[in-house]
């Protein structure tokens, strides 16, 4: 059985070989002959056609024999419900399952596609989105209480006034985001 390992971060100061490495080893011992790994650093929020190792993949299963791809958690999609959905759509479509490891789930058993299994990724892609809903409207909280703490104990906030970085230099930090 050839299969795809899709692995994804959402920042550069994250990383992915642990996603690699378990995978990696699942596979081993399942006897799953792994012919690409497709490994990237980019939001979940983002759009399908925005992030390309997705549309890579897409277009190697097309072109290639790959029975399946495999995720180490359905979050790995992407955290946008509907573009997960869309994802996993094209691979049942070209008769690829998609095997998220976590729950041990397989989007086509017996070369059909396993309803339940559509119902559970439809769940837990609504739980990330709602994940990440939660994560930013925390970070909106701390930040609020940040400048509150900060205005009353009169402390200056934000960068040092004689500091300033390039358009250069800014761009080429935040290139992964442009």
């Amino acid at each position: 059985m050839n299969v795809v390992l899709l692995c994804r971060v959402s920042t550069n100061s994250q990383d992915y070989d642990r996603q690699i490495q378990e995978l990696t080893a699942h596979c081993h011992s399942a006897g799953w002959n792994i012919v690409r790994v497709f490994a990237n650093k980019v939001s979940g929020a983002k759009k399908l056609e925005e992030w390309t190792e997705i549309v890579e993949l897409l277009e190697f299963v097309n072109n290639n024999k790959v029975d399946r791809v495999c995720v180490i958690e359905i979050s790995r999609l992407g955290r946008n419900t509907l573009e997960a959905l869309k994802v996993i759509l094209l691979l049942n479509e070209n008769g690829v399952c998609l095997y998220i490891k976590n729950y041990n789930l397989e989007t086509i058993t017996n070369g059909k596609v396993n309803p339940i299994t559509s119902l559970i990724c439809t769940i837990l892609l609504e739980i990330s989105s709602m994940e990440r809903l939660t994560i930013a409207e925390r970070m909106a909280s701390g930040r609020s209480q940040y400048i509150a703490r900060c205005r009353a104990e009169g402390k200056k906030m934000g960068r040092p006034s004689n500091y300033r970085k390039s358009d250069e230099a800014m761009k080429e930090r935040y290139s992964w985001e442009i």
